[in-house]
């Protein structure tokens, strides 16, 4: 049986940059060589678009110094083309792993390029990936499936032109500490804790930078808690929970938290009260699937301090795939090792409803 081609596209121009370029590494090493090759495809924080050369040259970095351009073409011949000293070259891609977090990679927009290149590819669709990217949408739905979640005052950029009127209506329907986020940022860059007016103002102007729309939380004392899920429609698995422990320094699970410190922990099949782990479970289903998901995400929730209350906290539909990213980590605890997962993740790409 010949090989198929695989594009593995990583990098990208959000914040997530990094963390992409680490996942990537992970997925990459995890493919089937005998079923794939695989063209290892990386965008720049400016948008160019390079062919690595190797894997190596994504671990040490000079991937980026690549003179070969490489870009999905938008036409149904479903192809990579690839630019060496002005010479192209057309590879026919059976399938693409787009191994790209935040926007511009987990946002809808590159699914759409290859929905319009007719080309299988990994992961959420166009619809699940944008309103998932979005907070304040991804709020919207769940406020339909009885499913509590923090109480939450939206906020957009210009509307900071008038602070004062802002914090007003935050400190009206919301008691401090608060948490401060942009609507569409991911791996919680532009993510405050504020714990009054002067923190609130600092807050949303750092959030603000990162997007025009932003979403002020109520503080969830509690427990951190992640569940992964796997497949479509009607046939949807949940892993088991997994708790985040951040940190002690840490004011709460932040970007630096999750990829720095090597303090925060990541625990399999915590001990949590009767019922709540199937509590949990039921709900990230519930929640994929109201948002039309495939492949693959993960959801986050908090399990509250006091009433062993299940809130949900947010979903990501291309959770990281680094050393301590805990979806991966979920699901091998099921048997799912990191190989297999890979090849169910790109078999299960042939097979999104048209």
């Amino acid at each position: 049986m010949s090989k198929k081609n695989l594009a593995v596209i990583f990098g990208g121009r959000s914040s997530e940059h990094e963390v992409s370029c680490i996942s990537v590494v992970t997925v990459a090493k995890a493919v089937d060589t005998k079923k794939y090759n695989i063209y290892l495809v990386g965008i720049t924080k400016e948008g160019n678009w390079l062919k690595a050369d190797n894997i190596e040259a994504i671990e040490d970095g000079s991937w980026r110094n690549s003179k070969i351009n490489a870009f999905i073409s938008p036409d149904t011949k479903g192809e990579l083309v690839i630019d060496e000293n002005g010479k192209n070259t057309y590879v026919k891609l059976d399938v693409i792993f787009p191994v790209l977090h935040g926007m511009y990679g987990e946002d809808g927009t590159i699914q759409g390029l290859f929905e319009m290149a007719d080309i299988p590819y990994v992961g959420c669709g166009v619809f699940a990936s944008a309103v998932a990217m979005d907070k304040f949408y991804t709020k919207l739905v769940v406020d339909t499936l009885n499913i509590r979640q923090a109480v939450y005052v939206p906020v957009l950029r210009d509307q900071l032109d008038d602070m004062e009127k802002v914090v007003l209506r935050v400190e009206e329907k919301l008691d401090y500490p608060v948490f401060v986020k942009p609507s569409k940022a991911g791996s919680s860059k532009g993510v405050s804790k504020a714990v009054d007016k002067k923190t609130l103002v600092e807050g949303l102007l750092e959030a603000s930078k990162h997007d025009y729309k932003i979403l002020v939380e109520e503080a969830i004392v509690g427990r951190e808690l992640e569940c992964g899920v796997l497949g479509f429609g009607d046939d949807i698995k949940a892993s088991g929970v997994g708790e985040i422990l951040a940190a002690e320094e840490a004011a709460f699970y932040d970007f630096d938290a999750k990829y720095n410190n090597e303090d925060s922990k990541t625990v399999i099949e915590p001990v949590l009260p009767e019922g709540k782990e199937e509590e949990i479970r039921k709900y990230a289903v519930k929640i994929f699937h109201a948002l039309d998901g495939f492949g693959l995400s993960r959801v986050d929730f908090f399990l509250e301090k006091d009433t062993n209350s299940v809130v949900f906290n947010e979903i990501n539909t291309l959770p990281g795939f680094t050393g301590i990213s805990m979806y991966p980590m979920l699901w091998n605890a099921k048997g799912y090792d990191i190989r297999k997962l890979v090849d169910v993740l790109i078999d299960m790409a042939s097979l999104r409803p048209r």
